[in-house]
């Protein structure tokens, strides 16, 4: 196939996105059922005709062998890796939000390392009582709900590993990103019909809404929900009654002691900040760092790509990027504007009167820890720098800042004492020692990868085996060999 070039994708995009908005571009609302004059796979405008497909699909991908099921994994990782470049595009065009080569890069790790029916392992127990086999069997028909900060990305690897444990799936997409989740819902389906599966093995909505959502979570077919997004979802989604993983928000704090690598550590933190313009869950928020090395952190990081900007500039950035709501109980609280989540450093700074190159990558200002930029998971190229006097303060304000929501935290010292002591303290799901926080999820580091870390339901990083249920097959007394 002939390498596609940079822009013949901003024009297949820019042709995309005409077609796709709506009549009522200020609203968001988009028209997401075809591409380049191609009919979508699999969307549907009604949420109970897209589970009944969903059905029939599960009784195919039942009878299907476990081979059959990985060379619809295969080819799903070939289509993935072919037009990775363009669901990046796709997903900046549509949501505002993030870099497109960074989200290419996500795509072709989720192609890469999203594991398949390798995950699925049964296991066996012999004794003098007989033989036991214990197998992984699919829940049936997954519902899930997908973010925009990570729309195809979470589709695709969602799919993979619901399809590798022998469910089917239905999506509900995050209303701002339904045209780059609808894209690679179609993958999905594209790549099912070219090894030999069902034309629609996955299903989407034409126009998620929370009501589609609502009849998602309580339809009787639905048998397990998995929600990646904001705590409000996630929340929804554990009220249902039914079995769910829940993937919701972090805010990773990440230490810096006086034993660490110093020039390195401050290279991998604006790494994994500025990676996607901040979207990921895991990655950096905020840093503690021991006041004897802080500065020579700070000028590590404008090294790196930033712009340290002072406390008084922090506040009035802090008045723009995050807004003021009063919530369904009456109290105001301040949420992330959207017109500011995962934009890149110099978007940000115009915002306050402040013109940089593109070489700047990131924003930095020294704060206390009450501030705004520690307290808040902006999901933005932007970190509170908090000194610390020692060990002891740093887990404790760090603890604090990740407010218990088991996420990720990061660390980079030399001290095995103090890698050991704030990784049981903070109790993440992951937890990164002297590494860019995209390492959590194998991006330079070893292990699989997800885009759905369920740390409320503690799955952790999820893989196929975690759409699964075990089921215990016995033969008593009878079938040892030995």
């Amino acid at each position: 196939m002939a390498q596609i070039t940079e822009n013949e994708i901003k024009e297949i995009v820019s042709k995309v996105i005409g077609e796709l908005k709506s009549s009522k571009p200020a609203e968001k609302n988009w028209d997401s059922t075809q591409y380049n004059g191609r009919k979508f796979i699999g969307i549907f405008d009604d949420m109970n005709e897209a589970i009944e497909s969903a059905n029939r699909s599960y009784k195919i991908i039942r009878a299907m062998s476990v081979e059959n099921r990985e060379k619809i994994i295969t080819a799903i990782r070939k289509l993935t890796r072919e037009e990775a470049a363009i669901m990046g595009e796709l997903g900046v065009a549509e949501t505002g939000m993030g870099n497109p080569e960074h989200k290419r890069l996500k795509h072709i790790l989720v192609a890469d390392k999203t594991p398949g029916t390798e995950d699925i392992v049964p296991t066996a127990k012999t004794g003098d009582n007989g033989l036991t086999l214990i197998e992984m069997a699919p829940f049936g028909v997954v519902g899930a709900i997908t973010p925009s900060t990570n729309p195809s990305e979470t589709v695709i690897c969602n799919s993979m590993g619901m399809l590798a444990a022998g469910n089917a799936v239905v999506f509900n997409p995050h209303p701002n990103a339904i045209a780059t989740s609808n894209y690679a819902v179609d993958l999905v389906n594209r790549a099912s019909k070219m090894a030999g599966g069902p034309e629609v093995l996955v299903c989407s909505m034409k126009m998620p809404t929370m009501e589609s959502a609502a009849i998602m979570e309580s339809h009787p077919l639905i048998k397990l929900l998995v929600c990646t997004g904001g705590p409000g979802v996630v929340k929804a989604v554990l009220s249902s009654g039914k079995k769910a993983i829940g993937a919701g928000a972090g805010n990773p704090p990440v230490i810096v002691d006086d034993t660490a690598d110093i020039p390195k550590a401050a290279k991998d933190i604006i790494d994994g900040c500025t990676f996607d313009n901040n979207l990921p869950c895991i990655a950096e928020k905020e840093v503690f760092v021991f006041n004897n090395v802080a500065d020579q952190l700070i000028e590590g990081m404008k090294r790196a790509g930033s712009y340290q900007i002072t406390k008084e500039q922090a506040d009035q950035l802090a008045k723009i990027v995050l807004v003021e709501k009063t919530n369904k109980a009456g109290k105001t609280v301040k949420t992330v504007s959207r017109e500011c989540v995962g934009r890149s450093a110099p978007v940000l700074l115009a915002k306050i009167g402040i013109e940089v190159g593109s070489d700047i990558r990131c924003i930095i200002a020294e704060v206390g820890f009450e501030h705004d930029f520690v307290q808040n998971e902006l999901m933005m190229p932007i970190l509170g720098i908090v000194r610390v006097k020692d060990i002891d303060e740093a887990i404790e304000l760090a603890c604090k800042a990740e407010g218990g929501r088991r996420h990720s935290a990061h660390m980079h010292s030399k001290n095995i004492d103090n890698l050991s002591r704030f990784a049981r303290e903070v109790e993440t799901t992951i937890f990164v020692k002297n590494a860019p926080s995209y390492a959590g999820i194998g991006f330079g580091g070893e292990g699989h990868t997800t885009f759905t870390i369920a740390g409320p339901t503690g799955e952790g990083i999820t893989s196929a085996r975690s759409f699964t249920r075990q089921r215990r097959c016995v033969m008593a007394d009878s079938f040892r060999i030995i």
